[in-house]
């Protein structure tokens, strides 16, 4: 294998199949032809641009590439397709007037309109208490009923100031009590707080048109209502404090006030408008429009405004258009951009233009010369890097956001690590696991992933050419070979996952014992003869064939392999003792060591050439391993827990291409195990917690939990933040899944019903009539209403409410963002083409 692990995956490419038309979500586009040399050199930075640097390209004609890059993604909860993403119907339902709110609305008012009008034709008595504190001689107007009407036009007493301000405190009182219990507030922001501007401002300049002409009906022609009380409690109020209407000779003076009613009636409104906000637009649109220097940047991805603001313009020329053109799809597109932003973090951004401008939208193309899959079977979107696989179901407690809304899986959830279980038929291969990989492959294109699906021959898992290295264990036609010890140098490392493969679920074998036993004979062999031994020499050796032993014994006759000498003393001391893992591993060994695997696993004279799963830990390789099925079921197991071993042991040793930092890779690395019966042990589960940590995660698809120890089912729900149930699950799998999901405060109503028995003769006559009409005995009903904890899903509900074609689903994102265990359709239209 080369040393980049790359070059074997051409040998899958000889004779590509035709490529067919992709969904109607992203049309395929052909791959760009060869580029015609420039007429004259261009370099990635010029030190005058040969235009304008703000004037936009060219208009091309409409792309399809290009509609889907300008199509807004908005933020969304974890799971949700945001590829066009709305705000689900219920949730707009929601927030309605219906005809109960118009009523709560109109209730208070009324009652406020009749109160004010009693208190303001003085039939509550409050204002005369008011008044007798400032006028102790008596009722000076002959003990007659009064109103502040007919005080306005009597004669000026010492009472009437407080009057006003009294009147208008209370006037103020019933105001606030009218908005606050008929929400007038909430329902003003709803109204027309929501809607775009200018009509939001319209709308709030128009409401403050019609307090203005109730505060001040004089200064609007043809008002002939009476003004509210605003204005005369307020200039009673500062006659009172400056003791007397002197300071109301000063115009300046009287103006004020009017211009401080007018403010303070206004404010509100101005809030409501987004007065602000939408002055401080226009102002910045006539300063534009004023500087033709700095015109506005046009935002459509599709124009790469990033790479343009960052001074490349020729670059962002040339990349808007190829898009326009039809010239790149949108692997390339997610491809270029992933690019961008490595070479933004790096400060790379003239190498970046200088290939951008040399090879266009055929820059930094997969090894393998793909720009596509052959086929896809479901909907992608590689900018937001995810897959939609079915539809989150509107129930009675799902969240507004997720009702109705694609659901989709990503990077940023499958780093968590997705546990899968369902029985055989509910569709854990064609609705889960295939988009998944699907969406892993597409992204290795645009060197953003690499993946490893591991399946049963057969496994619709797409076909050879959709990846760039496929091996198929036990088939002698098979153009590469595993490598069993993962290209490692180290013995005890090798031993580790040699070890957790052939041992990792047998509770007789210790495993510290077993990668001791393994690494006892691995250390001295390669110290030997360079390399690690043959799977088949390696049993002989645990098996303690003298004459393996001997020969492995006297290539170590130098002095420099006294160490080594010793390792292989103290295995040969443990060997047949009690306790002794040899013989275990030995009879795992065996089951690798049979004819259908003789030209595999290193062996001598294999034609194959041998993959290393360390390479997807430096480039973003697509990989497909075939597992042997029929007569092989054992050696299968063993193969899986080898390979997930050695995945949990690789990725940790990652570099970054991009990013730079041990551990922070610039792709994501996922492993997908369509079966991973007898796969997870107790080691595993341990590193699978600590994948999301390196930029790497799991796809665990299960037939039952049972394929999985008991004392494990804890440990792997912890591990995992992704789970899904899949229909058909039994009431023991699903009440595992229930105490992993816990639960959740709901609200009951409890229902009581009494029977009413009446004291009085007449009473129980009407009730003895109407139990003869209605046939049913007058009752009273008593409603209880309390808050319980309940099981978000129960065991029960998990085997036999969900449908056939769904799952219940919840996510964690690696940023440690939830979404509850919700109802997923995976059917055809759902996870396809909707």
């Amino acid at each position: 294998m080369d040393s980049d692990g790359t070059r074997d995956a051409r040998g899958t490419h000889a004779n590509p199949v035709p490529r067919p038309a992709r969904p109607a979500d992203v049309p395929a586009v052909p791959p760009r032809p060869a580029r015609a040399p420039d007429p004259q050199p261009v370099t990635a930075h010029p030190t005058k641009p040969p235009h304008s640097p703000h004037r936009h390209p060219q208009p091309h004609p409409p792309s399809p590439v290009a509609d889907w890059l300008d199509e807004p993604r908005p933020d969304a909860g974890p799971g949700i397709w945001r590829y066009g993403y709305q705000e689900p119907k219920a949730a707009r339902t929601a927030e309605r007037l219906t005809s109960t709110t118009v009523v709560g609305m109109l209730i208070p008012l009324v009652l406020a309109f009749l109160v004010w009008s009693f208190w303001h034709r003085g039939v509550i008595p409050y204002q005369y208490v008011l008044l007798r504190l400032f006028t102790p001689d008596g009722w000076w107007w002959g003990g007659t009923l009064a109103a502040p009407k007919r005080l306005e036009q009597a004669v000026p007493y010492p009472g009437v100031e407080a009057l006003q301000v009294y009147n208008g405190l209370f006037f103020a009182l019933l105001v606030y009590a009218v908005t606050r219990l008929g929400g007038w507030a909430a329902i003003a922001r709803h109204v027309v707080g929501r809607r775009p501007q200018p009509a939001r401002a319209l709308l709030a300049a128009l409401g403050a048109l019609v307090a203005l002409s109730l505060v001040f009906p004089s200064a609007f022609p043809g008002a002939g209502w009476d003004a509210v009380p605003v204005v005369a409690p307020l200039f009673s109020l500062v006659a009172l404090i400056t003791g007397g209407y002197d300071a109301f000779a000063s115009q300046l003076f009287t103006d004020g006030l009017y211009t401080l009613v007018t403010l303070l009636v206004v404010w509100p409104f101005a809030r409501l408008g987004g007065w602000r906000d939408l002055a401080g637009q226009w102002l910045a649109a006539r300063r534009a429009a004023a500087d033709p220097a700095a015109p506005a940047v046009d935002r459509r991805p599709s124009l790469w405004p990033e790479v343009r603001e960052a001074g490349q313009y020729q670059a962002a020329d040339l990349l808007a258009g190829e898009v326009r053109a039809g010239r790149m799809n949108d692997v390339d597109c997610a491809r270029i951009a992933h690019r961008w932003v490595a070479a933004r973090a790096r400060a790379r951004i003239a190498p970046f233009a200088d290939t951008v401008l040399r090879e266009g939208g055929a820059a930094w193309t997969h090894p393998s010369g793909d720009r596509d899959l052959p086929g896809r079977a479901a909907r992608h979107d590689l900018l937001a890097g995810q897959v939609r696989i079915g539809r989150w179901v509107t129930r009675e407690h799902t969240p507004l956001a997720y009702g109705g809304a694609g659901a989709a899986l990503g990077p940023e959830t499958l780093g968590t690590s997705l546990l899968v279980v369902g029985p055989s038929g509910s569709g854990k291969t064609r609705h889960v696991v295939r988009p998944a990989v699907e969406s892993l492959g597409l992204q290795a294109l645009a060197g953003r992933a690499a993946v490893v699906a591991v399946c049963a021959a057969g496994t619709p898992l797409g076909p050879d050419s959709a990846y760039d290295v496929v091996v198929r264990l036990g088939d002698r036609a098979s153009v590469h070979d595993l490598d069993p010890y993962a290209d490692s140098d180290d013995p005890d490392e090798a031993a580790a996952f040699l070890a957790e493969g052939l041992a990792g679920d047998l509770e007789t074998v210790s495993g510290q014992r077993a990668a001791t036993a393994l690494a006892q004979l691995l250390g001295p062999y390669r110290a030997a003869y360079g390399r690690f031994p043959a799977l088949p020499v390696l049993r002989e050796l645990l098996e303690g064939e003298p004459s393996a032993l001997a020969a492995l014994r006297g290539a170590l006759a130098g002095e420099q392999y006294a160490e080594m000498r010793r390792e292989l003393d103290a295995r040969e001391r443990q060997s047949g003792a009690p306790g002794d893992p040899g013989p275990a591993l030995a009879a795992r060994l065996a089951l690798l060591d049979r004819p259908a695997f003789a030209e595999f696993f290193g062996a001598d004279g294999s034609g194959a050439r041998p993959f290393s799963l360390r390479a997807i830990a430096h480039h973003p390789l697509r990989v497909r391993i075939d597992l042997p099925e029929r007569g092989h079921e054992e050696a299968s197991r063993v193969l899986t827990r080898l390979l997930l071993a050695q995945f949990c042991a690789v990725t940790r040793d990652g570099e970054g291409g991009e990013g730079g930092e041990r551990g922070e890779r610039g792709h994501f690395a996922c492993l997908v195990l369509d079966d991973a019966t007898e796969a997870v042990t107790g080691e595993s589960v341990r590193r699978i917690q600590r994948l999301r940590s390196w930029n790497a995660g799991v796809v665990l698809a299960l037939r039952s939990l049972g394929d999985v120890p008991e004392a494990l089912h804890g440990p792997l729900y912890g591990a995992v933040g992704c789970h899904m149930a899949l229909s058909g699950v039994t009431t023991w799998d699903g009440s595992r899944f229930a105490s992993a999901w816990g639960t959740q405060w709901v609200q009951t109503q409890d229902v009581a019903r009494h029977t009413v028995f009446a004291d009085q003769p007449m009473t129980r006559a009407i009730h003895a009539l109407r139990k003869l009409v209605t046939g049913k005995a007058v009752t009273t009903e008593a409603v209880t209403v309390r808050q319980v904890e309940r099981e978000r899903w129960s065991a029960s509900e998990l085997a036999h409410e969900v449908p056939p074609g769904h799952a219940v689903l919840s996510l964690t994102t690696v940023r440690g963002e939830h979404a509850p265990p919700l109802l997923v359709d995976l059917r055809g239209e759902a996870a396809g083409r909707s």
